[in-house]
């Protein structure tokens, strides 16, 4: 492996990391930053969210939502990160996730992605989030 495959590498999974940790404290407008300017958020089950501030806008209103229905916290975890393709062009990643929130085990599922280099960041050109399963009385996923 070449010196810049692993330090896509990296940078990718820095990417994932900071989407986490910004999505969890509902830094929204930090995790929107991780996506290209164009780029795209799919929920499975719903429409595509397309830019950063429509990706920002719907999460917000997920965060009204949660902190309505007594959220104190949320942890998303992201596990078996998987490099199904990386080119200095693009790469394409799947791994598992699962969230922890004052219930407990809230919910689980994968994300499929693929990135691009935007200059010496790899961000999120499309993101597909498949809920796996919720718990009853999630505070994060509805039917």
């Amino acid at each position: 492996m070449d010196l810049w495959e692993l330090t896509a590498r990296e940078r990718i999974r820095d990417t994932l990391a900071t989407y986490t940790w910004s999505g969890d404290s509902m830094r929204l407008d930090e995790m929107a930053e991780v996506f290209c300017e164009d780029g795209v958020l799919e929920i499975r089950g719903s429409d595509p969210l397309q830019g950063r501030a429509a990706i920002v806008a719907f999460l917000t209103g997920v965060g009204e939502r949660e902190a309505s229905e007594v959220k104190k916290h949320l942890r998303h975890n992201v596990t078996n990160v998987r490099f199904l393709e990386v080119t200095p062009e693009r790469a394409r990643v799947v791994s598992y996730f699962t969230a922890f929130t004052e219930i407990g085990l809230d919910h689980y599922g994968r994300y499929r992605d693929e990135l691009v280099p935007v200059g010496d960041r790899w961000l999120f050109r499309h993101r597909f989030v498949s809920t796996d399963w919720r718990a009853d009385g999630s505070v994060m996923v509805q039917d």
